[in-house]
C-alpha cells in the first residue's frame, strides 16, 4: 500500500441490472426468496434452512446464486429500501424481475435504491464469503 490508497483486485465482472456502485462485506446464499426468507421489520435473514440465518441485510453485498422468486418479493425489497436496513448491492445468479422492481419503484419515489447485478453461480464461487468487495457502476467486482 503506498500513499494512503487501497489495492483492489478484480474477480468478476456483473451484468448491471440496475446501475449503481456499491461496497461491503459479501454475505453469499446459496439459494433464498425474500419472502419468507427475509424480515422485512428486521433486515434479517429468516429462514431458519438459510445459510448466514439471523445475519443482518444492511450494508452487505448479497450474492443469491439461485433467488427465489415471490410475487411479494418486491414489497419486501421496497420496504428494505424504505427503512434503510438494504443490503448495499444484490447479485443474483439469474434475474428476478420482481426483485428488481422493488429498487425501481424506490427509485420513482426518490427513495434511496441499491444496484441489482447478475452473475452465474459458477463465477459467485470464485468470490470469498465475507469477503470485502467493491462494484463499480460497470459490475466490475474487486477485492479491497
Amino acid at each position: 500500500m503506498s500513499g494512503g490508497r487501497v489495492l483492489a483486485f478484480p474477480i468478476a465482472r456483473a451484468d448491471v441490472v440496475q446501475r449503481g456502485a456499491a461496497a461491503g462485506r459479501a454475505l453469499k446464499i446459496d439459494t433464498l426468496s425474500f419472502w419468507g426468507g427475509v424480515d422485512p421489520a428486521t433486515g434479517r435473514l429468516s429462514d431458519p434452512a438459510t445459510a448466514h440465518h439471523g445475519e443482518a441485510l444492511a450494508g452487505r453485498v448479497l450474492l443469491v446464486a439461485e433467488p427465489r422468486g415471490s410475487s411479494s418479493s418486491s414489497a419486501v425489497m421496497l420496504e428494505l429500501l424504505r427503512t434503510g436496513r438494504a443490503p448495499a448491492a444484490v447479485v443474483l445468479g439469474r434475474i428476478d424481475a420482481i426483485l428488481g422492481l422493488g429498487i425501481v419503484v424506490a427509485r420513482e419515489m426518490s427513495w434511496p435504491t441499491i444496484p441489482l447485478y447478475r452473475l452465474p453461480a459458477d463465477a459467485q464461487a470464485r468470490i470469498p464469503d465475507g469477503a470485502d468487495l467493491r462494484i463499480n457502476a460497470d459490475g466490475v467486482i474487486r477485492l479491497t
